[in-house]
Parts: structure tokens; sequence; C-alpha cells
């Protein structure tokens, strides 16, 4: 099994129940807890978790780092070969894995576009994109909040400049 396939199953763990530790990781994914302890870690060092708040002890829980405005990163900066690493294997997952989920969720959004813009008007276009996802970011560490029959979906971005071929 590849690194990166333990880091996204973690990441999606995490996504659907909150908090795990390494112990209760393994019993979920199958793996052992030195390796999910191992993966949570290096997770954690490429800013993807965090410890979560806990009473002491051995267990240390583990959730998705809650990132707000000021602790956001600028654009293109903190979002590293990792993490695109893990958005394209979650993509091959899904073509490779779509029939088997329930029939209402076997339709993706994928969608590519090429605009001229300025570098101003591709920082408002991130802008508007953020700012359509923020009523639904709190669901993430807050269960309660997902309307019913709601699962995690990637959503995912990338704006850059296009570079003339060589």
């Amino acid at each position: 099994m590849r690194e990166h396939e333990v880091r996204t199953a973690l990441l999606d763990l995490l996504a659907e129940v909150g908090t795990v530790t390494a112990t209760e990781a393994a019993a979920r994914l199958g793996h052992s807890s030195g390796l999910c302890s191992f993966h949570l870690r290096q997770l954690a060092r490429h800013g993807h978790i965090e410890e979560a708040p806990h009473s002491g002890g051995r267990a240390r829980p583990w959730r998705l780092r809650r990132r707000d405005s000021a602790d956001a990163a600028p654009p293109g900066e903190g979002f590293g070969d990792l993490a695109r690493g893990l958005e394209d294997e979650s993509w091959q997952r899904w073509l490779s894995q779509r029939e088997q989920a329930p029939s209402e969720w076997r339709q993706d959004e994928a969608f590519s576009a090429v605009a001229y813009l300025t570098p101003e008007e591709m920082n408002r276009v991130a802008d508007v994109i953020r700012r359509t996802l923020a009523p639904y970011q709190d669901r993430e560490q807050r269960p309660l909040a997902r309307p019913e029959g709601a699962r995690p979906v990637a959503l995912i971005t990338r704006l850059f400049p296009l570079l003339p071929d060589r």
C-alpha cells in the first residue's frame, strides 16, 4: 500500500468523524496503530491536521486543521506536493470506484476553463470561490450542522497562469 493511500484514508476518516486517535483509525481502516500514528504525525507536520483538545493521557486525538482568514496562507503558498498528490489520488479512486457509490452520488461536477485574467482578476476569482464555499466550511467541525444525506465532497480549485511551451 502506498503512503498516499493511508494518508488519504486518514483524511477521509477525519472528514467523516471529526476527531480520531491512531488506535481508532487503525480499528476503522484495518492498519496498525503504529502506521496510523506515523501518518497522522506526517499529516500534522505538513499542516493538514492538528491535535484536537483532549484531557491528557496517552491518547492523542487529531482533527483536520482549522483555517480561518487570519490563519490562511496567501494564495499559492502552503499548498504543497502532498496535498496535490492526495487530491489526485482521491480523484483517481473516485473514477475507478464511482459505480460502487449509491446511485444519487455517481455523478461529479468536474470542469475546467481557461480565462485570460490579470493577477488582480485571478485573486478576485479566488476570493469569490472562497466566499461561495464559506457557508459550508463549519460543517467539517460541526457534524450536527450537516443536513441529512450530506457527505464529504472534495472541492478543489487551482488557479495558476499557463506558461508557454518551450
